[in-house]
């Protein structure tokens, strides 16, 4: 065989190895990208994402698009050729695989965690809007989760108001934590509370729960290793539950959105919210894109995967984006052309930021920047 032909047939041998160990060697690296954007003004598979009941609302144009990001699944194994083009491409991020999956966390365990990131921020989405409008909410303490097991297993239950604890009322989660320690374990301790069926139907009425029932449980001692919620520890008191709020609505205010998990969109929420119950247009026609999670208090938070977040929001068409401060420097430093960023610390930020955006005078507009 001439050598020019063996040397040919040796690199092309090189060459098929090389691509079969691209393909083969798994890297344990994950890829975000970005995700669809839906307007919260607007439809979701033929129904309105908002729908409020109970209280006149206005019509209400423009686009104020809540935004996601795709990211593959935490069984999925990227080889070298796919992490390679995803740290070139510009419209992908590739990460460690353990940034999105920490701990071993599986699939199933991250959508339930998404799942119940993104029903606490609609709750906290509706409380926000409502306090900036300057509509009343009703807040109670609830039974969060019973701990199998426990002293309070079938004698308190997820979604019961606790009112009072021996007495004493209870006005946030952490006061029941309190009352409960105070005893040595053995106790007994005394719960006043509204149990979860009669608290959901004050609820749907759009009232606040009214009477009480006594629940007397006696208390254990807290694990060695691990507290439950109730401040655990060496010789302290439990009865095993975990305590949360819960919020009473004036009227119904129910929002539709599936297969969307995850924290993030809560601001896009309260400003929708805020836009169908107000008489005047929030957006005045302008597209609008934004992310962010909201507290009870109307404090934007930051979210990951801003730079992903971008690139969707200017692609569905927005011309402007309300960034979390916390986010503002990562997402300076990579903006799509075309996008305005827009620096919010609260929802009151927010609003105001709107009306100028709405009014075009859009000069004074806090912005973002790397530094």
């Amino acid at each position: 065989m001439p050598r020019s032909t063996a040397t040919m047939l040796a690199s092309a041998l090189v060459l098929i190895a090389l691509l079969c160990a691209g393909v083969l060697i798994k890297v344990p690296y994950s890829e975000m990208s970005p995700g669809p954007t839906v307007n919260t003004l607007g439809d979701a598979r033929g129904e309105p994402v908002l729908q409020i009941s109970g209280r006149k609302t206005y019509p209400a144009s423009g686009h104020l698009n809540m935004t996601t990001v795709r990211v593959t699944g935490a069984d999925y194994r990227m080889n070298i050729f796919e992490a390679v083009y995803g740290w070139l491409a510009h419209d992908s991020v590739v990460v460690p695989h353990d940034t999105l999956y920490p701990d071993g966390k599986t699939e199933e365990q991250s959508t339930q965690e998404n799942a119940e990131e993104f029903s606490q921020s609609q709750e906290s989405a509706k409380v926000a809007a409502l306090k900036e409008l300057d509509i009343p909410v009703a807040t109670q303490v609830v039974v969060s989760t019973v701990v199998k097991g426990s002293p309070a297993e079938d004698k308190l239950h997820a979604g019961d108001v606790i009112k009072a604890v021996d007495g004493t009322a209870v006005k946030e989660p952490g006061d029941v934590a309190k009352l409960v320690t105070k005893h040595q374990p053995g106790e007994d301790v005394t719960f006043t509370i509204i149990p979860a069926k009669t608290a959901a139907a004050a609820e749907k009425a759009g009232r606040a729960p009214e009477g009480g029932e006594e629940i007397t449980i006696r208390t254990a001692k807290a694990p060695a290793a691990e507290g439950d919620g109730e401040e655990g520890g060496k010789d302290r008191a439990i009865v095993g539950i975990r305590a949360g709020t819960d919020h009473t609505f004036p009227f119904e205010i129910d929002i539709k959105l599936a297969d969307v998990g995850g924290p993030s969109a809560g601001l896009m929420f309260s400003l929708g919210i805020i836009d169908k119950l107000t008489s005047g247009d929030l957006t005045g026609g302008k597209f609008v894109a934004g992310t962010g999670t909201i507290d009870d208090a109307g404090t934007v938070g930051p979210i990951g995967g801003i730079t992903m977040k971008l690139v969707g929001a200017r692609n569905a068409g927005a011309r402007y984006f309300l960034t979390p401060d916390d986010n503002c420097a990562s997402a300076a430093a990579d903006t799509p052309d075309g996008l305005t960023l827009v620096r919010v610390k609260t929802i009151e930020d927010a609003t105001k930021s709107m009306e100028q955006i709405r009014t075009g005078k859009t000069a004074g507009l806090p912005s973002c920047s790397t530094g």
